[in-house]
Parts: structure tokens; sequence; C-alpha cells
């Protein structure tokens, strides 16, 4: 039985400086995963085994990682490195490390919440007014909105405890949200439009101070408010996992005319985007 594994390193001969190493045990050929390789880099890889001979290497091998754009959406920024998650269903969304946190960088897409139980499909906005458990609906029940704007869900969704988001994930309360914005600068122009996709092709004109150096990704999803879908292109409102009152919890808005964040909350019925944040 001997020791054996891989070591690899985005420079030349990975044996010297190593930036991640795999090790096991057993004998024979044996299949390594390598996880959490930063995108469009060049690695270095040799397989190794140690014995009572000493340690033996392998050829060293290089690769290239691809863009980590796999997620098909264009609202992101080019510019950033995101990792990703999967639901349970196995939608992937692009996530992003803003300052101590890790966001979902596009809106929840699932149809089920972590344990597999079903989150129904209510498609007509007037009976959401009467539901005092979790429905989802995309806009105007048009499935061409799902990317990059996700489903729309009610707050009963969001606060029950089988988890609308992945396994280690959570729907961010009202003081993480805080957090996030304070990190980028608290209320102000810059700090708001640092969240906001750039362009005019998920926001309606102007989109003012929209720069998504944050890699945060907003998009102007709309809501279902009352009995009618409304603001797609304006506005993109999240919950937070916050209550506010028997009747309201607290949400995040942004805007395209202003690039000001609105610190607000909604009724539990309406039908709002879900980000989730990395427990």
């Amino acid at each position: 039985m001997s020791q054996r594994g891989v070591v690899w390193n985005t420079s030349p001969n990975p044996t010297t400086s190593n930036s991640g190493t795999l090790s096991g045990s057993g004998n024979g050929p044996f299949t390594a995963q390598l996880n959490e390789l930063t995108p469009n880099s060049t690695y270095y890889v040799r397989a190794y085994a140690i014995n009572s001979s000493g340690t033996a290497y392998g050829n060293e091998l290089n690769f290239t990682t691809t863009s980590n754009s796999n997620v098909n959406n264009d609202a992101l920024n080019p510019q950033l490195n995101y990792g990703t998650v999967s639901d349970i269903q196995g939608n992937s969304y692009a996530t992003i490390v803003i300052g101590e946190q890790e966001w979902m960088a596009e809106n929840l897409r699932v149809t089920t919440y972590s344990n597999g139980d079903v989150i129904p499909n209510l498609p007509t906005p007037s009976n959401w007014l009467n539901s005092s458990s979790g429905v989802w609906s995309h806009y105007s029940n048009d499935t061409a909105y799902e990317i990059p704007f996700g489903k729309l869900y009610n707050w009963y969704a969001v606060s029950d405890e089988r988890n609308v988001c992945p396994t280690g994930w959570h729907v961010p309360s009202d003081a993480e949200w805080g957090d996030l914005f304070q990190y980028l600068g608290g209320p102000s122009l810059e700090a708001e439009g640092a969240l906001k996709s750039v362009g005019t092709e998920y926001w309606l004109p102007p989109n003012s101070n929209a720069t998504n150096s944050s890699g945060f990704s907003g998009v102007g999803g709309g809501a279902l408010a009352g009995n009618q879908f409304a603001m797609l292109y304006s506005t993109g409102s999240w919950w937070s996992s916050t209550e506010h009152s028997a009747q309201y919890a607290w949400c995040r808005d942004l805007t395209f005319s202003n690039g000001y964040s609105n610190f607000a909350y909604g009724d539990k019925t309406y039908g709002l985007s879900v980000r989730c944040i990395r427990d």
C-alpha cells in the first residue's frame, strides 16, 4: 500500500511550489478530481506515489481552464471570476464573493425546496392574494423570462423551513443585505450601481450609474404585486428572510433611473426575486 495523489500549480514544477495537493492511498490506477480552479488559467499537474523506496512523480501535464460563464448569463461581469452552485434540480448559478459574503449572482429558478418537496406554481395573479404558503410564477407566466430574471416567489416560500435555497445556502436576512450595501459604501450612487448589470438589455434606459463592479449582476426582474405583474426592466426586487410585521417582510429594490437601492418592505403575498447567500 502506498500514499498517492496529484499536485498542481499555476507555474511549472508543481512539486516544488504547490497550489494544491490531493492525496489518498492504495495500489494500481487511480483518478482524481481537481476543484475550485480559477477560470482562464493554465495549471501544471503531476501524479505522485510514496512508498518504502521513496517518492516517484509521473510526467508533468498542463491544461487551461475555460471561462466560468457556462451559466449562460450575459448579465455577469466578464472581468470577474465567478464560482458556481447548483440547486436540487440541477440548475446552475454563478456565485460571487463580495467582501466576507458569497452571493448567488443570478436569481433563483428552483421549483422545489431543498428536501425535494414541490413549491406549487400559481399562474393566476389574483390567487396570490389569498395564498399563505409558498408559491412561484414566471413573470407574466412566460418561461422566456427564466434567464436571467428567474422566478418570482412569495415570502412564504422564502421563509419556509424546508429552505428554498441550495443546501449550504439561505435567503439573506435584512441585516445581511445591509452588510452587502455597507461593504460597497452604503447608500450611494456608486454602491448601488455596483450591484446592477450594465447596459439596457435587462434594464430600461438609462440604467443610471450601473457598473456591476461587485459582480452581483442585479437585473430588472419586476414583481407580482397585488393582482398584477409590474415593473419588468424598471425594478429588481429581492426578498429578505426578515419579517417586518404580520403582513409585510423586508426586501431590497434596485431601479433603472437613479441607481439607488430602496430599503423597503412588501406584502408577503407579493412575488419577488430571490438571491441566496452561502451559510
